[in-house]
């Protein structure tokens, strides 16, 4: 089993910036790819920003040149540098890793427990 454990979540003024963190521990060989979603009230789950362990990164139009994502392969830990923060930007964010936990196995995709981030205007 793997558990994902995230950190960082906040309220902030309109402006400001959060770091967010992410964590997966338990049987892991691999995680080719980890990323960040949120979830504003009323909404779907949609997509933050993913990176690969090779070093590909994407990211929604909505956060792109404000938002940074970055990894840990070494510590299997996944990053979210938000600046420019803005109200819409209001949501729980979730971190997930598609995780290999067998040679012969495929990536598994795990959800973390959710952050909350609140962005006062």
């Amino acid at each position: 089993q793997v558990q994902l454990v995230e950190s960082g979540g906040g309220l902030v003024q309109a402006g400001g910036s959060l770091r967010l963190s992410c964590t997966a521990s338990g049987r892991i060989i691999n995680i080719p790819t980890m990323g960040w979603y949120r979830q504003a009230p009323g909404k779907q789950r949609e997509l933050v920003a993913t990176s690969t362990s090779g070093g590909s990164t994407n990211y929604a139009d909505s956060v792109k040149g404000r938002f940074t994502i970055s990894r840990d392969n070494a510590k299997n830990t996944v990053y979210l540098e938000m600046n420019s923060l803005k109200p819409e930007d209001t949501a729980v964010y979730y971190c997930n890793a598609d995780v290999r936990s067998g040679y012969f196995s495929g990536p598994v995709r795990y959800w973390g427990q959710g952050t909350q981030v609140t962005v006062s205007s």
